[in-house]
């Protein structure tokens, strides 16, 4: 079917139909009404909602690796300790200009 056609036709028929007075009374101020009482979104407030259960779940995770590292027997071994590695990488180079005088 050709569209140009189709389009006169609905057009002829939309004409042809009179207008109604279908519309309730006072219809466009209830509409209004229900969208004056619906709630406007708080976009704040379900960012502090959601801030606060990522905090608190933070928290429980950082008790929980706390308590495992303090009570991780593999933990108290003191073979490798790093800050004893660390402080002689740091002071090697005083102690071999020490030995060079």
């Amino acid at each position: 079917m050709n569209i140009a056609e189709l389009q006169k036709k609905l057009l002829a028929a939309a004409r042809a139909n009179p207008l109604g007075d279908r519309v309730p009374y006072a219809f466009e101020k209830r509409v209004m009404a229900l969208l004056a009482a619906r709630a406007a979104t708080d976009h704040l407030g379900l960012w502090m909602r959601g801030l606060w259960r990522a905090a608190a779940s933070c928290a429980v995770i950082a008790l929980l690796l706390g308590a495992w590292a303090f009570f991780n027997p593999a933990a108290s071994t003191k073979a490798d300790d790093l800050s004893q590695n660390f402080e002689n990488t740091l002071l090697a180079s005083v102690d071999q200009s020490d030995q060079a005088q």
